[in-house]
């Protein structure tokens, strides 16, 4: 790994951190009941939206200097799985006739 590739890697461990960082924060601030009203200026709420949004589009520039896909996606517990598993179970029989 080239040192350039190195420097890109950090970088992106430390863009996660912050991401993962401030949306905790977000999520501390804000309020468990929907009727009261979030502590927040609303610039404040757009410089966080703001800031999610540059961190994404560096780790999408980071991915693409690393020729990696970007398919980090969230996964909802509720969203249909695109793939299913399938238990392939041994047969119980011990001899198979074959016509």
């Amino acid at each position: 790994m080239s040192q350039d590739q190195a420097d890109l890697e950090k970088e992106k461990r430390i863009l996660s951190a912050l991401r993962k960082t401030l949306a905790q924060v977000v999520k501390d601030v804000t309020p468990s009941d929907s009727a009261l009203r979030s502590p927040l200026q609303p610039s404040t709420v757009e410089d966080v939206r703001m800031c999610f949004g540059l961190i994404s589009a560096r780790e999408r520039e980071i991915m693409q200097a690393l020729k990696r896909p970007m398919q980090e996606r969230p996964q909802f517990t509720d969203e249909p799985q695109k793939s299913k598993t399938v238990t392939i179970m041994p047969s119980t029989s011990t001899s198979r006739e074959c016509s």
